[in-house]
C-alpha cells in the first residue's frame, strides 16, 4: 500500500488542502491510531526510566567489581603483613637468644680483664720491687767507689725500665677498670628484669609492638573478608536484577516496536492520522536533501567519493568529540535551508536534521549549531550538536532506513534529569541511486 504515498508539497497543518469526510471505518482507524501513539508514549516512558536504572545497576555492578579488586589488593597486603610480623617474631626471638649469649660473652670477657688488671698489679709490684733493688744496688756501687761504677750505670738503667714498667702497668691497670666499668654497665643492661629502658625493656615494647600489629592485621582481614562476602552477595543479586532489567527492556523495546508498526500501518492504509501532516513533511524534505546533493555532484562542487566519506575525523579539543568528513562543509551550506523551513511546519517540531547511514549530522539545527565552548561540555551538549555522532537505537535506525518512512517513540534527554517523549519520522535519502542517509523529523505528541 505504500504506492498511496506521493510526496506532497510543503503545506502547515492549517493549511492543508481539504480532504473528503472521514467514513466511520476510517475514523475508528484514526482512533486506533490515537490510542497506538499514547500506547507507544507509555511504552518509551517505561522504556527510557528500564535503560536509566539499566545503567544505574551496571554502574552499581562495575562500582563493586572495582571494590572486590581493592579488597583483594588489601587481602594481599594484609598477608604480606602477617608474613612480615611472623620475620619479626622470629627476628625477636634470635635477638633475644643473641643477646643472652651476649650476656654470657660479656661476663666472659669481664673474667678475662679481672686477670688482665690481676696481672697487671702483679706487673707493678714486681717493678716496684726491681726499682727498689736496683735503688739499693746503685747505693752499694756509690760506696765501692771506681770499682762499682759499671755496675752502678747497670743499676740506674734497671731502675729506669723498672719505672716504666711500674707506669705501663698502673696505665693498663687504669685502661682496664675503665672497660671492666663499662662491661658491668653493659651486663647490667643485659641482665632481665632491668628497667624498661634497659635493652631488654626495649626487646619486650618490640615484642609488644610486633603482636599488637598481628592483631591488627588479623582482625583487618577478618572485617576485610566478610565485606568481600558481602560484596560478592551484593553482586550476585545485582547481577539477577540487571538480567531481569535486560528482559524488562526487552519487553519494552517490543511493546514500542508493535505501537510503531500499528502507526505504520494506519499510515499506510492512507487514512490521514496526527502523524499524517509530518510523515508528508519528513519525505518531502528528504526529496529536496537528496536534490540539493546530487545538483552539487552534477556542479562538480561534491564528489561523489566525498559525499560517500567514512573517514570521520575528530576534531582536537572538542568534548563532546565532533568530526569532520569530506562533505561536511557541502552539507553546512546546502542542508540549513531545508531543515530550518521544516522547524516552521508546526510548533510541535523539535528538530530536523539529514544525517548520513552512521547517524553522522554534519549540520544541525542553527539554534543548536553553535561553536563549543572550551572546557563547558554541559553546555556543548546542548548547543554545539552538530558535526557528531548520535549512533543510539533511534538514530542508527533513522539513518539506515530505507523503507518510504520510518517512525518511531523514544525519550530524550533534555540535561539535568528532565525528559521528553518524542516522536520521530525519518525517510531515506537516496543520491545516484545509493542509500546516503536518512532525513530526521522529531515532534512532541
Amino acid at each position: 500500500m505504500l504506492n498511496r504515498w506521493k510526496t506532497p508539497s510543503l503545506t502547515k497543518p492549517g493549511n492543508a488542502e481539504p480532504v473528503a469526510p472521514p467514513t466511520a471505518g476510517s475514523a475508528v482507524i484514526a482512533q486506533l491510531g490515537r490510542s497506538a501513539s499514547a500506547l507507544g508514549q507509555g511504552a518509551a516512558e517505561v522504556r527510557g526510566v528500564l535503560d536509566d536504572t539499566h545503567k544505574a545497576v551496571q554502574a552499581q555492578q562495575q562500582a563493586l567489581q572495582e571494590l572486590a579488586a581493592q579488597l583483594g589488593a588489601v587481602r594481599a597486603a594484609q598477608q604480606r603483613i602477617s608474613e612480615g610480623t611472623k620475620a619479626s617474631h622470629e627476628a625477636t626471638a634470635a635477638a633475644a637468644t643473641a643477646l643472652q649469649q651476649l650476656a654470657t660473652e660479656v661476663q666472659g670477657i669481664a673474667s678475662s680483664l679481672g686477670e688482665v688488671s690481676k696481672a697487671a698489679q702483679e706487673i707493678t709490684q714486681v717493678a716496684l720491687n726491681t726499682r727498689l733493688v736496683a735503688f739499693n744496688a746503685t747505693v752499694e756501687a756509690k760506696r765501692a767507689g771506681e770499682a762499682g761504677r759499671g755496675f752502678a750505670v747497670v743499676a740506674d738503667a734497671v731502675k729506669d725500665l723498672a719505672a716504666r714498667v711500674e707506669a705501663t702497668s698502673k696505665q693498663i691497670v687504669g685502661s682496664v677498670q675503665q672497660l671492666s666499668g663499662r662491661i658491668d654497665s653493659l651486663r647490667a643492661e643485659l641482665e632481665p628484669g632491668q628497667s624498661r629502658g634497659g635493652i631488654h625493656g626495649a626487646m619486650a615494647a618490640i615484642r609488644s609492638d610486633v603482636g599488637a600489629i598481628a592483631g591488627a592485621a588479623d582482625e583487618s582481614a577478618a572485617v576485610t573478608l566478610r565485606l568481600d562476602t558481602q560484596a560478592q552477595q551484593v553482586q550476585a543479586q545485582l547481577g539477577g536484577t540487571l538480567g531481569g532489567l535486560t528482559r524488562a527492556v526487552g519487553h519494552a523495546d517490543g511493546f514500542l516496536t508493535m505501537s510503531e508498526q500499528l502507526i505504520e500501518t494506519i499510515a499506510e492504509s492512507g487514512v490521514r492520522t496526527d502523524d499524517s501532516p509530518f510523515i508528508e513533511a519528513a519525505r518531502q524534505a528528504a526529496g529536496e536533501i537528496a536534490t540539493l546533493l546530487e545538483q552539487a555532484l552534477a556542479r562538480g562542487e561534491l564528489q561523489l567519493a566525498e559525499l560517500f566519506d567514512e573517514n570521520y575525523r575528530p576534531q582536537p579539543g572538542t568534548d563532546p568529540q565532533q568530526f569532520m568528513t569530506a562533505f561536511s562543509a557541502a552539507a553546512e551550506r546546502l542542508f540549513s535551508p531545508v531543515q530550518e523551513r521544516m522547524l516552521t511546519l508546526s510548533d510541535k517540531v523539535v528538530f530536523c536534521i539529514a544525517v548520513d547511514r552512521n547517524g553522522y549530522v554534519p549540520m544541525h539545527n542553527r539554534k543548536v549549531s553553535q561553536a563549543q565552548r572550551p572546557g563547558d561540555p554541559l553546555w556543548n551538549a546542548a548547543n554545539s550538536r552538530w558535526r557528531r555522532i548520535f549512533n543510539d537505537r533511534t538514530g542508527l535506525a533513522s539513518a539506515r532506513n530505507t523503507k518510504p518512512f520510518l517512525l518511531q517513540t523514544y525519550r530524550r534527554d533534555l540535561g539535568g534529569g528532565q525528559f521528553m517523549v518524542l516522536k520521530e519520522c525519518a525517510a531515506p535519502i537516496q543520491v545516484a541511486g545509493r542509500h546516503w542517509g536518512g532525513l530526521r523529523l522529531a515532534y512532541k505528541f
